[in-house]
């Protein structure tokens, strides 16, 4: 449980949520009784769950240092950041270039009450915290804090880890990632991880009915499916991949086995 002192008024300490679980499996602090047994159901069906989800981690580590080593990125748009975990990607962008600015997108409360791991920028950079749904695009590119933050006429790096198998097909996960992309300039880029089943088909759908049991139905994505969030963008090798095969750094990751792992991920850049 947590021990920041936050104020519980908009919180539901009685449900689990996935930011919370998400906190609890990669051994932080910030969860509930509800988010811990949710953990512990979920990772006795499927005991890779915490490679898998600290496999996601490191991928967008990597992603984030790629964008602002490798292609310059200066600005980032992270979608449903979840609870923050050091390093966050500010911190991770900011190592690289310490003028780089980022803009963290969440609808939890609890995320907002702990916003302020999220706002410590270097002096030469910035960061900002819009309290948003993802599926509301509109609210999102039109929040004064993006706007006064982010430059859209220069390049932007968009990035949208491990969020959209909890958008549903009647929710247009695709409509939203698009429209979010619209209005970044050419040179802008996409990271994202993608939920699937595709290498453990009978683990994952046990935690997928976990998660459902609790109100958090998934929409698991086929190799096919997750590309299809890049159609008409430029991939960055090599592609398509599982995290933990995207840009491997050494760091463990040569011993993590495909069935361990649930998750698509990529980078593209917009042309």
């Amino acid at each position: 449980m947590s021990e920041n002192g936050w104020s519980a008024d908009r919180i539901d300490t009685e449900s689990a949520h996935s930011a919370r679980i998400y906190d609890y499996i990669l051994g932080g602090k910030d969860y509930y009784p509800a988010d811990k047994e949710a953990g512990i159901a979920m990772s006795r069906e499927w005991p890779a769950l915490p490679i898998h989800m600290r496999a996601n981690r490191d991928f967008m580590n990597r992603a984030v240092r790629y964008l602002a080593e490798e292609a310059g990125v200066r600005q980032f748009l992270d979608i449903g950041t979840g609870i923050p975990t050091s390093p966050n990607l500010h911190e991770i962008a900011q190592t690289v270039a310490p003028d780089a600015r980022v803009v963290y997108v969440d609808n939890d409360p609890i995320v907002l009450t702990l916003s302020q791991g999220l706002l410590a920028s270097t002096p030469e950079g910035r960061t900002a915290y819009v309290e948003a749904d993802m599926c509301d695009p509109a609210t999102i590119l039109g929040a004064p804090e993006l706007r006064d933050t982010l430059d859209l006429s220069r390049p932007v790096a968009l990035t949208v880890i491990a969020i959209v198998h909890f958008v549903l097909d009647k929710d247009d996960a695709y409509g939203i990632v698009n429209r979010l992309l619209e209005p970044l300039p050419s040179g802008s880029y996409l990271a994202m991880s993608i939920g699937t089943a595709d290498f453990a088909p009978d683990e994952v759908a046990r935690v997928a009915r976990e998660y459902a049991a609790r109100d958090m139905p998934m929409r698991l994505r086929t190799e096919a499916e997750a590309k299809r969030f890049f159609d008409g963008l430029d991939l960055v090798e090599p592609g398509l991949t599982q995290v933990h095969k995207w840009r491997p750094d050494g760091a463990g990751t040569e011993d993590i086995k495909d069935e361990d792992i649930a998750m698509y991920g990529a980078v593209a850049r917009k042309p």
